[in-house]
């Protein structure tokens, strides 16, 4: 809170103020000293007992005496006894009906010392009934209130408000969990998930510090326990353990900041995981998500066990209190929850994990707290093979859906799911290592058997699929290929389940070629023969494991993050997987595709022509035919990026006719950047201007991009800059003077348009192309016919990569 204006400068104590921002300074230097003297607990221990004898002092210089009449209270940071480098100071100064000028004077010489020493104060002057009755209208000052603790002056005054607000809380908060709820909700809405953000909110997103003061509370209200019960085998050590892990990062946070802060930039991580000697920000990253997943299953039970003891509503009351129906052998639903039967022996019975995975998962019940708990304490491992039940019982719960989720986080936040999959600590909370994905590795991982989940019934062996979905990315994590890693992984973990040997052998070439489909589609020219007979060469002409294939690729891309599968890569990878199929059987390769009828009447009329026609709800294509000529690709890309059409893919065809005369006959799959799109009428007069020479595409797109990008950029990162580098791979194909080049870089709206006219400046003769964009990347590969390959690669890569965005040059900072 600033100070306000009608500031008094005789209720000032100036050296009051000076000596509270030198002990501070003092601690700050020794937490951030090259021998860190204090560590991130230390300091915060510090800091507490800084403000404790600060006001302690104060309050005996202003006559605030444990007989007197006033009592100054802490709540926040200081009340909880975690008070951070620059945490507001929330104090409220109670008194026993004091008249107003005393008041006056009492309060003003105890905040401005403060205000002076630029401390950010939360403050209050209130009685005893007045604080209580704040607590009881106000939802988030009840919350606050309930970390009161007395600091100095009358501890009966504090006692006082600290029962009354917690006694009307444990009243009231059964009519009030609905609103608790929802304001609860709403934070997550508004803060995201610390577990899958790249620069999360420690304070208020989901997992966080805010959600485990919320468990505190609600066990003042003794509607759940304050510590839910988790496993002994629980990664990271359960909650205790989290909450101190992200103290501890937020501490680093606001002393590496300077300032309050609540969100973890990315530019501050790897300074912070070396403070707290963690690493580097990936293992940050791994951590915190290890922490703020702990703590949202912990809020998960804390919510859903207080829900249960809160009394019941309109006609629910008059129903009966639940029963136990039986789910399966040894396995009930009772209170909304799937617990244990009570002649369940979870200590001789190793099936019983599954089952009651299973039960949850076919029921889309959560499994109870305390289940989980006994389960972790006495289950044994199974017997390896598993017996053919527990597979079984394994494959319903992955091919449930949606609701596989939140029951595999709850075997794992419980140590449970370890048990079962020993592989799965090596991803477990490994964050991802490019932009594109949204999840961590062992989420990715459930996501994506999720998605497969419901493409089970387009192969012949769906529990294969399941199972190739849940490990195909278990080898991350481990150093060197994924993929190879993977595979012999898959072979042990199929060995185990008690798979055929047969089978076994399909999982680990699932497994080890479940990036072949997508690679090749965006790769390599599919009418090349040579290019599906690799495919089927891979996968030692397996029909079943390509039809897997198919459908993981698609599976893959839907659990990676919006805008990585769509139309456009789906009828590349069928065609691939049609093609190879053939090949499999047998059959000769058939010759390219033939061009689309329609199409063809358009080339044999001539001249240019454009065809725009939808494709999807928001996406279309767009089809132009004109006479081959180098640059062709080039002006239709900066036409359309001219009209503000953002190329989502693109390939490049020819047709020959029989007088020896080639027509180019290019589709782009486009999404207007806002509104519809123009008249395809309007792109063909554009575009035959631009084939004249008339307009110079090069100058107007470069006015389009600085009147449509501020010139500061977005979040401080200047206009033109990427936030990683771009790549460019080559490969070789069997043709004398081709290439692939492949293009790895970061989206922009004439990206297209300025690789093609550098291609075209270089006299490379695109053959054919695949633009793919991935989310806020593009993968795009370009087959080119070049006069002298050993000098023109060099050549192109030095001009392509020089309209390229590059990343920011690092800022100057005084820092070390």
């Amino acid at each position: 809170m600033l100070r306000p204006p009608a500031f008094r400068r005789h209720a000032v104590n100036p050296q009051a103020a000076k000596d509270l921002v030198r002990a501070r300074a003092q601690l700050l230097d020794d937490a951030g000293s090259r021998h860190r003297r204090l560590d991130a607990h230390a300091l915060r221990l510090a800091l507490v007992d800084l403000y404790e004898l600060w006001l302690t002092t104060k309050g005996q210089e202003l006559g605030i005496t444990s007989n007197g009449k006033y009592a100054i209270v802490a709540v926040g940071g200081l009340g909880r006894r975690e008070m951070l480098p620059y945490s507001d100071l929330d104090l409220i100064l109670l008194h026993d009906n004091v008249a107003g000028p005393e008041l006056a004077e009492v309060a003003d010489h105890l905040w401005y010392p403060l205000w002076d020493a630029h401390i950010k104060l939360d403050h209050s002057v209130r009685t005893v009934p007045q604080a209580v009755q704040v607590a009881a209208d106000d939802l988030t000052a009840a919350l606050a209130m309930l970390d009161a603790r007395h600091i100095a002056g009358d501890p009966e005054l504090s006692n006082l408000l600290i029962g009354g607000v917690r006694a009307d809380w444990r009243r009231s908060l059964r009519g009030r969990l609905d609103d608790l709820v929802a304001q609860v909700h709403e934070r997550w809405q508004r803060s995201g998930e610390i577990a899958h953000r790249a620069e999360p909110d420690l304070k208020n997103g989901r997992g966080g510090l805010r959600d485990i003061q919320l468990l505190a509370a609600l066990a003042i209200a003794q509607l759940t326990d304050a510590v839910p019960p988790l496993g002994p085998d629980a990664p990271g050590g359960g909650l205790g353990r989290a909450h101190t892990r992200l103290l501890d990062v937020r501490t680093e946070l606001q002393r590496v900041a300077g300032r309050p802060r609540d969100q973890l930039r990315a530019q501050d991580a790897d300074e912070i995981g070396y403070a707290l000697g963690i690493g580097d920000r990936f293992d940050l990253a791994r951590m915190l998500s290890d922490a703020a997943r702990t703590v949202g299953y912990s809020v998960d039970v804390g919510l859903r066990t207080a829900a249960a003891a809160a009394p019941r509503r309109g006609l629910s009351r008059l129903r009966r209190m639940p029963v136990r129906r039986p789910l399966d052998e040894g396995v009930v639903e009772h209170g909304g929850e799937v617990g244990l039967a009570r002649d369940a022996r979870p200590g001789r019975d190793p099936g019983l994990v599954l089952r009651v995975a299973a039960a949850a998962a076919r029921t889309e019940l959560p499994i109870g707290a305390n289940t989980l708990n006994r389960l972790a304490d006495a289950a044994p491992e199974l017997r390896e093979p598993w017996p053919k039940e527990a597979l079984d019982d394994l494959l319903v719960l992955l091919g449930s859906g949606r609701v596989a989720v939140a029951t595999i986080e709850a075997l794992d936040r419980t140590g449970l799911w370890g048990r079962l999959l020993p592989e799965w600590g090596a991803v477990r909370d490994l964050p991802p290592r490019d932009s594109i994905h949204t999840w961590t590795v062992d989420r990715h991982l459930v996501e994506t058997a999720v998605y497969a989940g419901a493409l089970t019934t387009r192969v012949s062996r769906p529990d294969l699929l399941l199972l190739a979905a849940l490990v195909h990315d278990i080898g991350k994590g481990r150093g060197g290929d994924h993929c190879v890693v993977g595979a012999d992984l898959a072979t042990q973990i199929g060995n185990r389940l008690g798979l055929w040997p047969s089978d076994v052998a399909v999982l680990r070439a699932v497994v080890r070629h479940h990036l072949l489909l997508p690679e090749i589609a965006a790769r390599r020219d599919l009418d090349d023969p040579a290019t599906v007979a690799a495919v089927a060469e891979a996968l030692d002409g397996d029909a079943l494991v390509l039809e897997l294939l198919r459908a993981l690729a698609e599976a893959d891309s839907m659990a990676t993050g919006p805008g990585v599968w769509g139309g456009w890569k789906s009828s590349l990878i069928d065609d691939l997987t049609r093609r190879a199929r053939l090949v499999m059987a047998g059959e000769e390769l058939p010759a390219p595709d033939p061009i689309d009828p329609a199409r063809l009447a358009r080339v044999a009329a001539g001249g240019v022509q454009v065809q725009l026609e939808p494709a999807d709800e928001h996406t279309y294509l767009v089809t132009v035919v004109a006479p081959d000529r180098l640059g062709l690709f080039a002006d239709a890309a900066g036409v359309l990026a001219l009209h503000s059409l953002r190329v989502l893919s693109a390939s490049l065809n020819s047709h020959v006719a029989d007088d020896g005369e080639t027509t180019a006959v290019d589709t782009f799959l486009v999404a207007p950047l806002f509104g519809a799109p123009p008249a395809p009428e309007l792109l063909r007069q554009d575009l035959i201007r631009a084939i004249a020479g008339e307009i110079d595409l090069a100058r107007a797109l470069e006015r389009k991009e600085k009147a449509a990008v501020p010139p500061s950029g977005t979040a401080g990162v200047p206009s033109g800059h990427a936030q990683a580098p771009p790549r460019l791979i080559w490969f070789d194909t069997d043709v004398a003077g081709r290439s692939i080049l492949e293009l790895r870089a970061e989206d922009r709206a004439v990206l297209l348009s300025r690789v093609a006219g550098v291609l075209e400046s270089c006299a490379a003769d695109v053959r054919w192309a695949k633009v793919t964009t991935l989310g806020p990347v593009v993968v795009d590969a370009f087959c080119l016919q070049l006069r002298d390959p050993a000098t023109d690669r060099a050549r192109i890569t030095d001009a392509v990569l020089a309209v390229l965005p590059h990343p920011a040059p690092p800022a100057k900072t005084d820092r070390p």
